[in-house]
């Protein structure tokens, strides 16, 4: 990693996208912090400049073709290419099938599994003709082990797999690579609002014995996205403490 790298980091101004952009900063990364939330994407902008100046926060749709393609178009417009990018950027919306409405199951799939989809669409161009790129998506444990009152979200999750494993066949003689990160419960504002007891459950199904943090989901991304990574393509690396082996 260098600082002539670009990455583009959706959902990067909160939690696990946000210690993503962090981490990747600190090594000198010029980071792109997209979110539906303009001002969430400035103020983490503002924190990590500090880092690597010249990273930039935008406002971006991951589930609207024009919103992505805008971005994307802005991105390479500032810095000229993107090397990297981390479709972090996700929803939930849970509830049991039989009560699930179907504005449920259209919201998550379309910012989880289209908004990856359309965010690599965009990119992928761009690495083609750079001869390189760096795409890691984030998938989840329960996109392998299903989750009750998930259906929505697991099969967003399962459907990022699947796309990341066929893309990196499309795109592995182009210097491209794609994998995906399933993380397990990791600590953040989703599972802190979980009760006591809940975490406590959570927690005894976990072989490592503690929720992760999104720094060390952070830390499997750095490796992807690093030159050390260079022959891993298709690949699903999980972080969950043992939870899914």
């Amino acid at each position: 990693m260098s600082e002539s790298r670009t990455a583009i980091i959706t959902g990067g101004s909160q939690g696990i996208g946000k210690a993503i952009a962090l981490d990747l900063a600190s090594r000198g990364v010029r980071v792109v912090v997209a979110s539906l939330n303009p001002g969430k994407a400035e103020a983490t902008a503002l924190e990590i400049r500090e880092k690597s100046p010249e990273s930039i926060g935008v406002q971006a749709d991951v589930s609207n073709a024009e919103s992505v393609n805008a971005m994307v178009d802005l991105v390479f417009e500032r810095f000229g290419r993107v090397d990297y990018l981390v479709n972090n950027a996700g929803i939930t919306r849970d509830t049991l099938l039989m009560r699930m409405e179907d504005e449920a199951w259209k919201a998550v799939l379309e910012t989880n599994l289209t908004g990856t989809y359309l965010c690599s669409k965009a990119v992928v161009r761009l690495m083609v003709k750079q001869k390189f790129g760096r795409i890691v998506n984030i998938s989840s444990v329960v996109g392998v082990m299903g989750n009750a009152g998930q259906t929505n979200y697991a099969a967003s999750k399962a459907g990022i797999i699947g796309f990341s494993k066929s893309l990196a066949r499309e795109v592995a003689s182009r210097g491209i690579t794609v994998n995906a990160v399933a993380p397990g419960f990791i600590q953040t504002a989703m599972t802190d609002v979980l009760p006591e007891k809940v975490r406590e459950n959570l927690t005894s199904m976990i072989p490592a014995g503690r929720l992760g943090t999104p720094e060390d989901v952070a830390a499997a991304v750095r490796f992807l996205l690093s030159d050390s990574a260079s022959y891993i393509t298709g690949q699903v690396i999980h972080v969950n403490g043992g939870m899914y082996m």
